[in-house]
């Protein structure tokens, strides 16, 4: 975590937590989403893979935790309520206005001796219609790879760390997005279209 970083995260008054650990309060620098670490990490795969990105994310406590925009954690789970697929979402727990999260400390970038893939999170918002980010670290540009998915249990530890002093964030929309694709590739595939409501249903079993 660089060190832009970690004077936005003090920014949004950050207390001292347990063993390096910090709290920071939700609402004005930024929402949080709180999210069951392999749907959480589905997210990751198709903000990085096919969307524009995330913001920082980390794990704690077996949990994965995705910053967004200011106003996401009240606009998000009533978008989700309109989609089709909106039940297949497990629950997410948004922190907002009032709440407060502990995060990890800025020593646990690094997991183990293995360097974790600390992606900055980029300065400005992407552009409209982009669809893949470029990130690049050093003068020689060079490309990061996105988040790796790690196991629950692996350790409290940034997956994302904010590497700039007003990282880009997510907001409702594309987080509903990144929800609803990784709902989709989690629900068995059908060849048989829905059973409209009062539609006959026959037996062809029993045709002689």
């Amino acid at each position: 975590m660089t060190a832009e970083g970690a004077a936005w995260l003090a920014s949004a008054g950050a207390y001292p937590g347990v063993a390096g650990s910090a709290v920071l309060r939700c609402g004005l620098t930024f929402d949080v989403v709180n999210v069951p670490p392999v749907f959480g990490h589905r997210m990751l795969d198709r903000l990085w893979e096919e969307g524009p990105g995330s913001g920082p994310a980390a794990v704690q406590r077996g949990r994965l935790l995705l910053f967004a925009a200011p106003g996401t954690a009240q606009r998000l789970p009533a978008l989700l309520r309109w989609e089709e697929c909106g039940s297949a979402v497990p629950p997410l727990l948004c922190h907002g206005v009032g709440d407060a999260v502990t995060v990890p400390g800025p020593d646990t970038v690094e997991d183990a001796g293995a360097p974790v893939p600390a992606l900055r999170a980029a300065d400005l918002h992407p552009r409209d219609g982009e669809r893949e980010r470029e990130h690049t670290s050093g003068p020689g540009g060079a490309r990061e790879a996105p988040p790796e998915p790690r196991g629950a249990g692996a350790g409290d530890r940034w997956l994302v760390a904010p590497g700039a002093r007003y990282p880009w964030l997510p907001g409702a929309d594309v987080l509903r997005w990144a929800c609803v694709r990784a709902a989709r590739s989690t629900r068995p595939v059908s060849i048989f279209p829905p059973v409209r409501p009062g539609a006959k249903v026959y037996d062809v079993s029993r045709r002689r």
